[in-house]
Order: structure tokens, then sequence, then C-alpha cells
């Protein structure tokens, strides 16, 4: 049982291994902090021949083809160690039934959203059945959240990205081979592809760094292909302008990359939305804003010829998210404060059964 923020609990957690995944950046943080730790990768999961992989994506609902011998592995493991609570990152591989077994234990049970579960490219009805048997759920985007109460899910919070301090939140600056005009990170989605065309028919080239850029024949020139957390910290640094961009079939206010370019310390050129000005603040005050490729292409270009302003940027949106708790450590004590803010199991039971309830 949590009794406090303050006190070390056993946590469970169903994310993804490795690189810069939300659940790998949690789970460090839990060890930092000193909780006890059962990781449960979802690789597993999700992996096997391609022809099956194909097959369930396109047949069975985006099911991945271990969904339920993973739940239950998850069920028997989690059912012998009895951690206080599960931490399910995104759209998890965990099973409805899976996660009213481990609530039948006493396990809390958390999902932290980081995508839209109604992304049209993503929906799975298997997993939209399973969000509401979740105690929380902590959603990086305000547009779902009346959408996850509608579904049934009772405790329902924004929670935003962080960034790995670990990872990103060092201030030394490795050398790199070429420091690019304008770099931008991130999957290459037919929406952020044409934006790219638009913002280089009158602004600077972009150096790509990500997957799929290469399927666009005119962006290969550009494309870096993936790159490790370490590689990503010293070209952030070095670029002169990094781009941020939300992903549209997302619904996205805010992207990982938002605190991870702050973190670093790099100069940002950031897509005009509600909640990037929440965090950073009024245009120029720490960033600067686009809401076209050509409105990016003349402020990126402005910027390009001002290194005082580049340095300025720089400087005050590292000062901003950097001392405005802003770490994955950070949201997930805020995840076990909330749950610590029961009173005990037995209320976050009932508040679950009673059904969506009207708060922030």
């Amino acid at each position: 049982m949590v009794n406090s923020d303050a006190e070390l609990v056993v946590l469970a957690i169903v994310g993804y291994a490795g690189g810069t995944n939300v659940g790998e950046s949690l789970r460090r943080a839990a060890c930092k902090i000193g909780h006890d730790v059962l990781f449960f990768d979802s690789n597993p999961a999700v992996l096997g021949p391609r022809w099956l992989r194909s097959l369930s994506w396109r047949f069975a609902d985006h099911r991945p083809p271990g969904l339920g011998r993973f739940s239950a592995e998850v069920v028997t493991e989690c059912t012998q160690a009895r951690p206080d609570i599960l931490i399910a990152t995104g759209a998890a591989p965990m099973t409805k039934g899976a996660l009213r077994a481990l609530r039948s234990t006493g396990v809390v049970c958390i999902n932290y959203s980081t995508d839209d579960p109604w992304n049209p490219v993503m929906r799975a009805s298997w997993y939209l059945q399973a969000l509401p048997e979740y105690g929380f759920v902590f959603s990086t985007r305000r547009v779902n959240i009346e959408e996850f109460r509608r579904l049934g899910c009772a405790e329902v919070h924004f929670l935003p990205f962080g960034y790995d301090e670990w990872l990103f939140g060092l201030p030394e600056r490795r050398p790199v081979s070429v420091a690019h005009d304008v770099l931008f990170v991130g999957g290459a989605d037919r929406d952020r592809a044409a934006f790219m065309t638009e913002f280089m028919r009158s602004g600077p080239s972009v150096a790509l760094v990500g997957r799929y850029w290469t399927r666009f024949p005119a962006m290969r020139p550009y494309a870096l292909g993936q790159m490790p957390p370490e590689t990503l910290c010293a070209l952030t640094a070095a670029a002169k302008v990094n781009l941020c961009l939300v992903r549209r079939a997302n619904r996205d206010g805010h992207v990982m990359r938002t605190f991870e370019i702050a973190a670093i310390g790099g100069c940002m050129l950031s897509e005009d939305t509600a909640e990037h000005r929440e965090i950073f603040g009024a245009d120029g005050e720490c960033v600067l804003y686009f809401r076209t490729p050509e409105e990016a292409a003349r402020r990126a270009q402005m910027l390009l010829a001002d290194v005082a302003e580049r340095t300025r940027l720089a400087s005050a949106v590292r000062a901003r998210v950097v001392g405005g708790a802003h770490t994955y450590r950070d949201r997930l004590l805020t995840m076990v404060g909330t749950v610590a803010g029961a009173s005990d199991v037995n209320k976050i039971e009932k508040v679950a059964l009673l059904g969506p309830i009207d708060h922030a």
C-alpha cells in the first residue's frame, strides 16, 4: 500500500527497453530514486515473423502477436512479486483480463498515455477496451482527457512528456564533425515530409534524424537515419536552429523533443500550440514560434543571421525547463504521489467502479 509520495514502493513498469523510450527512462528514474523495479520489455509481445506481424496489424485489430502470452507472463510475475503499482506506457500489450487480474491482487494499475489512442493509424479496440481497467490514466495530451472519461476511465490527469536527465540533462558538449544550420529529430510522417518540402523551398536545408525519411525521394539527401541519445545530444547542441514539430495524426500539443531540445540547451523554433505556450511562454521569451512552413523558414533565416539571439534563446529555454521540474524522475514522483493521494487501494478500486469524475 502506498502511503506517501516520499515512500519507496515496489514498481512494475511495462514499456520498451533501451534508447529514448519513456518506459526505459521511467525505469532509470525509479532505480535512482530507490524503488524496487520489475521491468517488462514490451518488445517480445510485438516481435515475430514478418508475415505474422503484418497479418495481425492488418486483420487482427493491430493486435500484437504475443499479446496474450505477454500479458499472462506479467500477471504471473506480479502475482509472485506483489508490486504496489504497475505503470504501463503507451499502448502497452496488456489485455483487459490481465489488468483485472492484477487489480484483484491489489496492484494499482497506471497507464501513461504517450500516444493518441484515437489516432486512426494506431487505433485498436483491444487497447481501448483495456483502458478503463487502469485505476489511473495520465495523458500527455489535453485533447484526450474528456475522451478518456467518456470511455469510462475514472482518474484521468494531464501529465506532459519530460526529459531523461541522464540522457539529455548534462551540460557537456561533445564535438561533432558537422554543425547543421537546422536540425529536426522525429519520424517521417507524411505531413512532416510535406512541411519540410515547403520549408526548404524558401528556407535553409534541414538535417533529418529519425525513421522513414528515405521513403520520400526529395528528403533522402538530408536523411541521417536513427541516432543514439549521445549523438542526438551533440547534434542538438551544435545545431544553430532546432525545429520542433508536433504530430498531426496524434493531435499533439507538444512532443518528447519539446523538453529534450530545451534540456540540452538548443535554440528552438517551435510549432505554435497552446501547450508549447504554456510550457515556454510568449513568443520570443525563450523560443520562437511558427504556424506555417513559410513562417518557419523566415524565422529560421532570421535566427541563422543573429548569433546573439540564438545564444539568448538557448540559454533561456534551458533555464526554464531544467529549473521547472520536467524530468522523468519528476513525472514518476507525480504519478506515485497521485496514487498516494487516495486513502487506500480500496478507495482507488471504488473510484474506478464509480466511473468518470469531474476534475482536471
